[in-house]
């Protein structure tokens, strides 16, 4: 079990299932780009985790880490969740 989680692999189930959820989600009738909005941000940080376990440089790490915090912020925009009321 801990060279499933060394190696990364437990990070392509979570993956995997991101993907699994974004089809179900394109089957409803969801558009892709609100799929994308709303599931990046997760499999950004998902990249950043199998770089972080698996001993990639630092880079690797923070860039998809980096990137999931702006993508996520349009999202949430983008469902005016931003709101100033």
């Amino acid at each position: 079990m801990t060279e499933f989680f060394a190696s990364g692999h437990a990070v392509d189930v979570v993956l995997a299932v991101l993907l699994a959820e974004a089809l179900l989600l394109k089957f409803r009738g969801t558009s892709w780009p609100e799929i994308a909005g709303v599931l990046l941000p997760a499999v950004l940080m998902m990249i950043a985790l199998r770089a972080a376990v698996t001993g990639a440089a630092w880079p690797l790490i923070a860039i998809p880490l980096t990137l999931a915090f702006p993508v996520h912020i349009y999202d949430l925009h983008r469902r005016n969740l931003l709101r100033k009321d």
